[in-house]
Protein backbone atom coordinates (compact mmCIF):
# COMPACT_ATOMS: atom_id res chain seq x y z
CA UNK A 1 0.00 0.00 0.00
CA UNK A 2 3.36 2.57 0.76
CA UNK A 3 6.38 2.83 -0.39
CA UNK A 4 9.36 5.32 1.58
CA UNK A 5 12.58 6.00 -0.10
CA UNK A 6 14.94 8.00 1.66
CA UNK A 7 18.29 8.64 0.77
CA UNK A 8 21.34 10.12 2.32
CA UNK A 9 21.76 13.18 -0.43
CA UNK A 10 17.87 14.06 0.45
CA UNK A 11 15.65 12.10 -0.91
CA UNK A 12 12.27 11.72 1.03
CA UNK A 13 9.23 9.83 -0.66
CA UNK A 14 5.86 8.75 0.17
CA UNK A 15 4.42 6.82 -2.50
CA UNK A 16 0.76 5.18 -2.32
CA UNK A 17 -0.40 2.57 -4.86
CA UNK A 18 -4.45 1.22 -5.33
CA UNK A 19 -5.10 -1.85 -6.12
CA UNK A 20 -6.75 -1.18 -9.09
CA UNK A 21 -3.35 -0.50 -10.64
CA UNK A 22 -1.53 -3.42 -11.86
CA UNK A 23 2.24 -3.74 -11.51
CA UNK A 24 4.15 -4.84 -14.14
CA UNK A 25 7.31 -7.35 -14.21
CA UNK A 26 9.94 -6.74 -16.67
CA UNK A 27 12.35 -9.94 -15.64
CA UNK A 28 13.89 -9.94 -19.79
CA UNK A 29 11.58 -13.12 -19.74
CA UNK A 30 11.15 -12.83 -24.32
CA UNK A 31 9.64 -16.30 -24.59
CA UNK A 32 6.60 -14.69 -22.54
CA UNK A 33 6.36 -11.44 -24.82
CA UNK A 34 5.26 -12.73 -28.28
CA UNK A 35 3.58 -9.53 -28.96
CA UNK A 36 5.98 -7.34 -26.78
CA UNK A 37 9.03 -5.56 -26.82
CA UNK A 38 11.54 -5.41 -24.07
CA UNK A 39 14.66 -4.09 -23.22
CA UNK A 40 17.93 -5.82 -22.39
CA UNK A 41 19.13 -5.71 -20.09
CA UNK A 42 16.07 -6.22 -18.36
CA UNK A 43 14.97 -6.08 -14.45
CA UNK A 44 12.10 -3.78 -12.94
CA UNK A 45 9.10 -3.94 -11.82
CA UNK A 46 7.09 -0.90 -11.94
CA UNK A 47 3.20 1.05 -11.54
CA UNK A 48 1.56 3.87 -11.53
CA UNK A 49 1.00 5.39 -8.09
CA UNK A 50 -1.65 6.46 -6.64
CA UNK A 51 -0.26 9.55 -4.95
CA UNK A 52 3.37 10.34 -4.24
CA UNK A 53 4.85 13.45 -1.91
CA UNK A 54 8.12 14.55 -1.11
CA UNK A 55 11.55 15.54 -2.55
CA UNK A 56 13.34 12.81 -5.22
CA UNK A 57 17.23 13.91 -5.16
CA UNK A 58 17.96 12.33 -8.99
CA UNK A 59 21.47 11.82 -9.08
CA UNK A 60 21.32 8.67 -11.70
CA UNK A 61 20.51 9.79 -15.00
CA UNK A 62 17.31 11.13 -16.98
CA UNK A 63 14.75 10.20 -19.76
CA UNK A 64 13.71 11.01 -22.89
CA UNK A 65 15.93 13.40 -25.19
CA UNK A 66 17.63 14.57 -21.78
CA UNK A 67 19.57 11.49 -20.62
CA UNK A 68 21.75 11.66 -23.76
CA UNK A 69 21.68 15.30 -23.71
CA UNK A 70 22.57 15.72 -19.89
CA UNK A 71 24.36 12.15 -18.71
CA UNK A 72 25.09 10.48 -15.38
CA UNK A 73 23.86 13.09 -12.80
CA UNK A 74 25.75 12.24 -9.91
CA UNK A 75 27.59 15.87 -9.91
CA UNK A 76 24.71 17.84 -10.72
CA UNK A 77 21.64 16.07 -9.36
CA UNK A 78 18.19 17.45 -9.74
CA UNK A 79 15.69 18.24 -6.68
CA UNK A 80 12.51 17.76 -7.88
CA UNK A 81 9.59 19.06 -5.27
CA UNK A 82 6.43 16.52 -5.42
CA UNK A 83 3.45 17.65 -3.77
CA UNK A 84 -0.35 15.50 -4.59
CA UNK A 85 1.13 13.58 -7.15
CA UNK A 86 2.65 16.70 -9.25
CA UNK A 87 6.34 18.12 -9.74
CA UNK A 88 5.74 21.50 -8.28
CA UNK A 89 9.40 23.09 -8.04
CA UNK A 90 12.99 21.45 -10.15
CA UNK A 91 16.01 22.75 -9.21
CA UNK A 92 19.45 22.09 -10.74
CA UNK A 93 23.27 24.04 -10.34
CA UNK A 94 23.04 23.27 -14.16
CA UNK A 95 20.18 26.21 -15.20
CA UNK A 96 20.04 25.11 -18.97
CA UNK A 97 18.94 21.55 -17.99
CA UNK A 98 16.23 23.21 -15.04
CA UNK A 99 14.96 25.75 -17.62
CA UNK A 100 14.79 22.79 -20.29
CA UNK A 101 13.18 20.34 -17.37
CA UNK A 102 10.68 23.01 -16.38
CA UNK A 103 9.65 23.68 -20.00
CA UNK A 104 9.56 19.81 -20.22
CA UNK A 105 6.52 19.18 -17.65
CA UNK A 106 4.43 22.14 -18.93
CA UNK A 107 4.21 20.33 -22.35
CA UNK A 108 0.60 18.94 -21.34
CA UNK A 109 -2.05 19.28 -18.18
CA UNK A 110 0.01 15.34 -16.63
CA UNK A 111 3.46 15.99 -17.94
CA UNK A 112 4.41 16.67 -13.86
CA UNK A 113 2.33 14.06 -12.61
CA UNK A 114 4.39 11.14 -11.65
CA UNK A 115 2.84 8.26 -13.67
CA UNK A 116 5.46 6.12 -12.71
CA UNK A 117 6.81 4.52 -9.82
CA UNK A 118 9.77 1.79 -10.33
CA UNK A 119 11.85 -0.65 -8.75
CA UNK A 120 15.38 -1.62 -10.38
CA UNK A 121 16.07 -5.06 -10.12
CA UNK A 122 18.85 -5.99 -11.66
CA UNK A 123 21.35 -6.33 -9.33
CA UNK A 124 24.09 -7.58 -12.33
CA UNK A 125 24.33 -4.32 -13.18
CA UNK A 126 27.52 -2.18 -11.20
CA UNK A 127 27.01 2.08 -11.83
CA UNK A 128 25.49 4.36 -13.72
CA UNK A 129 26.31 4.08 -16.94
CA UNK A 130 23.86 7.75 -18.40
CA UNK A 131 21.68 5.45 -20.71
CA UNK A 132 18.22 5.19 -19.60
CA UNK A 133 17.59 1.83 -20.61
CA UNK A 134 20.05 0.20 -18.91
CA UNK A 135 20.23 2.54 -15.44
CA UNK A 136 16.58 2.51 -14.62
CA UNK A 137 17.32 -1.50 -14.14
CA UNK A 138 20.17 -0.48 -11.63
CA UNK A 139 18.91 -1.44 -8.02
CA UNK A 140 17.24 1.62 -6.74
CA UNK A 141 14.42 3.79 -7.45
CA UNK A 142 12.92 5.92 -10.11
CA UNK A 143 9.73 7.53 -11.22
CA UNK A 144 8.58 9.51 -14.10
CA UNK A 145 7.00 12.46 -14.83
CA UNK A 146 4.40 11.54 -17.99
CA UNK A 147 2.63 8.40 -19.53
CA UNK A 148 1.48 6.07 -16.49
CA UNK A 149 1.63 3.61 -19.75
CA UNK A 150 -2.32 3.39 -19.12
CA UNK A 151 -2.57 0.39 -21.49
CA UNK A 152 -0.39 -1.78 -19.06
CA UNK A 153 -0.98 -0.38 -15.73
CA UNK A 154 -4.57 0.84 -15.84
CA UNK A 155 -4.50 3.63 -15.04
CA UNK A 156 -7.44 6.33 -16.41
CA UNK A 157 -4.94 9.11 -17.23
CA UNK A 158 -1.88 9.77 -19.86
CA UNK A 159 -0.04 12.30 -21.65
CA UNK A 160 2.28 12.77 -24.43
CA UNK A 161 5.54 13.39 -21.81
CA UNK A 162 7.49 10.55 -19.88
CA UNK A 163 10.75 11.55 -18.88
CA UNK A 164 12.39 9.35 -16.07
CA UNK A 165 14.05 9.94 -13.36
CA UNK A 166 16.88 7.53 -11.88
CA UNK A 167 17.48 7.63 -7.73
CA UNK A 168 20.75 5.78 -6.83
CA UNK A 169 21.70 4.38 -3.31
CA UNK A 170 18.09 3.93 -2.31
CA UNK A 171 16.37 2.68 0.81
CA UNK A 172 13.35 1.17 0.32
CA UNK A 173 10.20 0.27 3.10
CA UNK A 174 7.48 -1.42 1.72
CA UNK A 175 4.46 -1.41 4.45
CA UNK A 176 6.99 -1.03 7.38
CA UNK A 177 9.49 -3.91 5.86
CA UNK A 178 12.56 -2.59 4.38
CA UNK A 179 13.66 -4.13 1.25
CA UNK A 180 16.44 -2.15 0.31
CA UNK A 181 19.55 -0.51 2.43
CA UNK A 182 21.39 2.12 0.29
CA UNK A 183 21.06 0.51 -2.78
CA UNK A 184 21.84 -2.77 -1.85
CA UNK A 185 18.78 -5.47 -1.44
CA UNK A 186 18.54 -6.71 1.39
CA UNK A 187 19.47 -10.65 1.03
CA UNK A 188 16.72 -12.12 3.60
CA UNK A 189 13.89 -10.50 1.91
CA UNK A 190 15.17 -12.32 -1.67
CA UNK A 191 15.32 -15.42 -0.41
Amino acid sequence: KTIKVKTDKGTELTAEFSSGIKWIKCDGNISEMKTKWSNLPDGEVFTCPEKINGTAIVDGSLGDYLGKKYGVLEKNPIKLTIENSKIINVECKNKELENELKEYILQDENANKIGEFAVGTNIGLKKIVGNLLQDEKFPSVHIAAGSPYPDETGAKWDSKAHCDFVITKTTITIDGEEIMAKGKFIKEILN
